[in-house]
């Protein structure tokens, strides 16, 4: 009996302790966290990133999708901006990244001027999750309350990269997982692919949907092969919009064309396919201030992965490399 009751003690405390580390994290993580110590920073990272998407609408989607890229490596940690190093190999180098993610000269510019207001008090990660909050403002969709206080890791992982964002040829079961292990639920996967209302795809990373699959619309197949020749290798660079009704603008037409059977890749479309995120996709369908609000939600939590805070990490002062 008492070995008992000390082994149900052991686990309270365990309980405890683990809440108390949660917890603590959350904590840290504030909207208000550069209010004293850099109080122009937020008005810096939204003032450049208006400029870079008047100057390239396509810049917005780009900024959104590097805050995801970052997130699902080890956490939201500025990792997916550092270069190559003698210790490690850049994430900027796995296959999901290669010659694709952009926005690191917009970031780098945000870091500048913020340096200029307040040295080494911003995080790159901070920069990060802000620019993706203002890309989909200035592109129409709905804003949210950017938790701060993460720190910069002082590595990459490009094997984490290759293993965790999730692949265009995704089936739902695959995405479901990956997101999953994530922290992330169904319902914030199908929120959160929403991002793909903005922003262009390579013909390499369609061209399986496009000429294989029967779950397409045929005029809508036809007219992207002519911007996609079946043959690998052949125009793998030719960019067709993930939306192309509104290819600039966050709305909710991505989900009125999943219906349509008119995603753009494969794991688009597996999200309206006779499975259980058909409805979810309906309803985003004809309320866009529901997949507005969703949206809104699944990326704050998306922001709160595994973030590096307190001693942990460094802010580091260029962000392509460690200090």
């Amino acid at each position: 009996m008492v070995a008992l009751m000390k082994s149900f003690a052991y686990v309270a405390v365990m309980v405890f302790i683990i809440c108390s580390i949660t917890e603590t994290v959350h904590r840290q993580l504030s909207a208000t966290f550069y209010d004293k110590s850099c109080p122009k920073a937020l008005s810096i990272v939204q003032a450049v990133v208006k400029q870079a998407v008047a100057k390239e609408k396509r810049m917005g989607a780009s900024l959104l999708r590097l805050h995801f890229h970052d997130c699902f490596v080890n956490g939201c940690d500025g990792s997916v901006l550092l270069d190559n190093s003698t210790t490690f190999t850049s994430e900027k180098y796995a296959g999901p990244n290669f010659n694709s993610l952009r926005g690191f000269q917009v970031i780098d510019n945000i870091k500048s001027q913020v340096e200029k207001a307040c040295s080494r008090v911003v995080s790159c990660a901070d920069i990060v999750a802000i620019a993706a909050r203002d890309s989909v403002v200035e592109l129409g969709g709905p804003s949210w309350a950017v938790r701060l206080g993460r720190r910069d890791s002082r590595t990459a992982s490009i094997s984490g990269a290759n293993a965790n964002l999730p692949p265009p040829n995704s089936t739902l079961s695959n995405l479901t997982s990956l997101f999953k292990a994530q922290g992330l639920s169904t319902m914030e996967m199908v929120a959160l692919s929403g991002s793909h209302t903005i922003g262009l795809g390579h013909c390499k990373n369609f061209r399986d949907h496009i000429y294989m699959d029967s779950n397409i619309d045929k005029a809508y197949a036809t007219s992207l092969r002519s911007k996609c020749p079946k043959t690998i290798g052949s125009g793998d660079s030719n960019l067709s919009p993930l939306d192309y009704v509104t290819p600039t603008v966050f709305d909710n037409k991505y989900y009125i064309n999943l219906k349509n059977q008119k995603g753009l890749f494969r794991s688009d479309q597996a999200l309206f396919n006779g499975g259980p995120t058909d409805s979810q996709v309906t309803r985003y369908s004809s309320n866009r201030n529901t997949f507005f609000s969703d949206f809104a939600a699944a990326m704050v939590n998306m922001g709160n992965i595994k973030p590096l805070t307190g001693t942990r990490g460094e802010i580091r002062k260029i962000c392509g490399k460690p200090n």
